[in-house]
């Protein structure tokens, strides 16, 4: 049994590296002695997801019952796959406010942020986003923070494509400590960007 889980939801068209970078950061996280254990998961069973540059990825089952559910983004500017293909279909708004009602923590990276406004998880909240999306979500929150990574509590939002693994190790330093997060920072040679928007 693991403290926290944390399940990374694909669709098709969803940017790479927004799932990816936090997946291997939580991955390595675990690896440094973080209780967590993390999935990548759609809604309805599939073979592979095909992501927005055409990386397939065969995920780990379907959505579960997360402590944390992680939204990556993708294809904000084409109108048939990714975030927007997705939020006219309505179905993954609707999985994410059910996680969110049930208590988890959700997070988005880059144009995610565009489904948790669809799901109405936004509204008066800071939030950040890719900066194509900045117009548009602020129709949905109180104020678009121009930030790498936003916590609001049980909603955290991160800006463009590399900041999810900013965000990614923010949820480890918050959830398990600096010592561990440190740890994983320094395994992957990455610096992190600005402070924490609280």
């Amino acid at each position: 049994m693991v403290d926290l889980t944390a399940e990374i939801v694909l669709f098709d068209g969803f940017d790479e590296l927004d799932a990816i970078g936090p997946y291997e950061v939580f991955q390595n996280g675990s690896q440094a002695g973080a209780s967590l254990e993390t999935r990548l998961v759609t809604l309805a069973e599939t073979d592979l997801v095909t992501a927005s540059h055409d990386l397939r990825v065969e995920p780990d089952g379907t959505l579960g019952d997360p402590d944390l559910l992680l939204v990556p983004g993708g294809g904000w500017t084409t109108a048939d796959r990714g975030v927007h293909a997705v939020i006219e279909d309505g179905v993954l708004p609707a999985a994410v406010d059910d996680c969110a009602t049930a208590g988890a923590t959700v997070a988005s990276v880059c144009t995610g942020a565009m489904v948790l406004a669809e799901a109405s998880l936004l509204e008066g909240r800071p939030a950040t986003t890719h900066q194509v999306a900045v117009d548009d979500l602020e129709a949905h929150v109180a104020d678009v923070v121009d930030a790498r990574v936003v916590d609001d509590g049980d909603v955290l939002t991160a800006g463009g494509v590399t900041a999810g693994i900013d965000l990614a190790l923010w949820v480890l330093e918050r959830e398990f400590g600096a010592e561990i997060a440190t740890a994983v920072e320094t395994e992957m040679e990455h610096e992190r960007h600005g402070e924490v928007v609280r």
